[in-house]
């Protein structure tokens, strides 16, 4: 009987040891940006909480698969908006190749609003690629409507870290000449690094 209950502990322990060994190598959840974080702008960032799926944004629509990604909203007392999005691929082959669809979707982005707003003007740039983890990409994407005498600058970047991807967007009313593309670039790279 005294040996029963040994092996009934002793295989207890063995359990209770697997099952936090399992605990403290699980994978950490990417960390989102804070409020702080964001480019400088005339009224204080303020953070809505994390949640599962997609953000809504024309740019990048569903092209990420909401199952496996989570996004933040940010704002500011005046026009100024901004999103993350963090997505975790089952392998750094699939994250590979969401960024690449999430570029594509992005540098397509201007034409899709043209045409689904005819009169709309508009330029789109390229700002290059941050030396950051494995790498971000940053555009803009700036437009105007003479109907409506409307102009609106937006901020997008895509970044990866092993598996996991995050888009940042930016947009607020203006042009590109009034946009915190340094800034940008300096969130971006705090988004990257920041998700492990």
């Amino acid at each position: 009987m005294k040996m029963f209950r040994t092996a009934a502990v002793t295989a207890a322990a063995v359990g209770l040891t697997v099952a936090s060994f399992a605990t403290a190598h699980a994978a950490p959840a990417p960390k989102f940006l804070s409020a702080s974080q964001l480019p400088a702008a005339p009224t204080p960032w303020t953070a809505g909480p994390v949640k599962a799926g997609l953000p809504s944004d024309f740019c990048t629509g569903n092209t990420a698969p909401k199952a496996s990604s989570k996004h933040r909203l940010f704002t500011t007392e005046l026009d100024a908006g901004a999103r993350q999005t963090i997505t975790v691929a089952t392998t750094e082959a699939k994250a590979k190749t969401l960024v690449t669809k999430l570029r594509a979707s992005i540098e397509s982005c201007l034409g899709r609003l043209q045409q689904q707003y005819p009169g709309l003007e508009g330029e789109a740039f390229y700002h290059g690629r941050l030396n950051v983890e494995e790498g971000a990409h940053v555009y803009s994407i700036d437009t105007s409507d003479p109907e409506v005498g409307s102009t609106d600058i937006a901020l997008y970047s895509v970044g990866r870290d092993g598996r996991t991807v995050t888009v940042v967007g930016w947009g607020q009313m203006g042009d590109l000449d009034g946009a915190p593309l340094a800034g940008f670039r300096t969130t971006t790279k705090t988004a990257v690094n920041k998700l492990y």
